[in-house]
């Protein structure tokens, strides 16, 4: 058999290095180089500084300072009720009256048996000084002046139990006109005119409450009862704030203060009652109702601010991301103060520009693309602003 001649072989090897040439080239040009690291978009915002209010937050229940359930004193029918039910009254106003025939009776027979007994007053009166005077000469004996006297001194008794009794019959008469003891508004009448009524009734006649001014009662944890005392000796009184929340929106029903602290700590809850007054011309706060209340324990001046998203939880505690340049820096950060609209800082500095959103994609010295600023929300701005 005759071999391959040497430049054939030499020829086939070179033409297989050609071809395995080319597929490396094409290989490695199918390759994609090494693209730089892609930008994370975040979102900024810078640290402000501001004076901010620090606030204490509890559940409370309205309630009347002044509420009056009224019922009758003296038994009787009731003739008149001269309120309409949700009616506003004044304090002395002519509520209802009750029959007071039999008691203006019983006056009229006290006030007769009055003057019978100051008529026989003056009849032994008469004849005490005659006595007297005969007793200077021994015309009456010493036992006879001695019984007249004791004479006058018990008919004087008996005026006195007279005009007492006038007295009760007056005062029994004036409870048949029932007048308001209170300035407030009437609730729901239990009865109507016509029925007999006694002051021993379960159920009085209606209630009348008041409104204006109004209290609201909450707890809050004992550990605050240092910051409440020192509140409540200040000059001027603690702003209390009322809420109301409904459909998730908080509506403000009233500003009031800062009026008492129960004078003890209940020990199942370790709670401490609190009561604050306000005014409530609006009537926008009403007695049971349910709402949030914010007392104001104190105004950090000054102090760096932030929305709550900023700060982030790690291992080793709070932490932010500080933009430098295009790329973020991992600042340690304290937390002073949180709410749910802001968070006071310490660890920045104003004007710091820091990560509000998209840190879950970062890492210290990842490169960023950055949206414009964020300004601080009117509503958080507004109560920031608040005295």
């Amino acid at each position: 058999m005759r071999r391959p001649s040497r430049p054939l072989v030499l020829a086939a090897l070179a033409i297989l290095l050609l071809i395995a040439l080319a597929g490396w080239l094409r290989l490695r040009q199918d390759t994609p180089a090494p693209r730089a690291q892609n930008a994370v978009p975040v979102r900024v915002i810078s640290v402000t500084q501001q004076d901010v209010p620090r606030f204490a937050s509890a559940i409370g229940s309205v309630l009347s300072l002044h509420s009056v359930d009224v019922r009758p004193q003296v038994e009787g029918i009731l003739t008149q009720v001269l309120v309409k039910e949700g009616q506003w009254v004044k304090e002395g106003d002519l509520l209802a009256t009750l029959d007071d025939r039999a008691i203006r009776a019983s006056l009229e027979q006290a006030r007769a048996q009055l003057g019978q007994s100051q008529a026989q007053l003056q009849v032994a009166g008469v004849d005490l000084k005659r006595y007297r005077l005969l007793s200077s000469d021994d015309g009456v004996s010493k036992q006879t002046l001695d019984q007249q006297q004791a004479l006058v001194n018990q008919l004087q008794a008996t005026v006195k139990g007279n005009q007492a009794a006038i007295a009760n019959a007056e005062v029994q008469l004036s409870y048949t006109q029932i007048r308001s003891p209170v300035t407030g508004r009437v609730g729901i009448r239990n009865v109507d005119p016509g029925n007999l009524v006694r002051s021993s009734d379960t159920q009085g006649l209606f209630s009348v409450t008041q409104i204006d001014p109004i209290a609201v009662e909450f707890a809050l944890p004992q550990q605050v009862l240092p910051t409440l005392q020192t509140l409540l000796k200040a000059p001027s009184p603690a702003l209390v704030e009322a809420y109301m929340d409904a459909d998730g929106e908080r509506s403000l029903l009233g500003l009031g203060h800062l009026a008492l602290i129960d004078n003890q700590i209940s020990a199942n809850t370790g709670t401490v009652r609190i009561k604050a007054e306000f005014d409530n011309k609006d009537g926008l706060l009403w007695p049971g109702q349910l709402v949030t209340i914010r007392l104001r324990t104190a105004v950090d001046e000054q102090a760096l601010v932030v929305p709550p998203p900023v700060v982030q939880r790690g291992v080793d505690g709070h932490y932010v991301y500080r933009l430098d340049g295009d790329k973020v820096a991992s600042v340690p950060v304290k937390v002073l103060y949180q709410d749910s609209d802001l968070n006071i800082v310490a660890g920045v500095k104003a004007g710091d520009r820091l990560v509000l959103d998209g840190q879950s994609r970062l890492k210290p010295g990842a490169r960023v693309e950055v949206a414009p600023d964020v300004p601080a929300s009117p509503e958080v701005a507004d109560r920031r602003s608040q005295p």
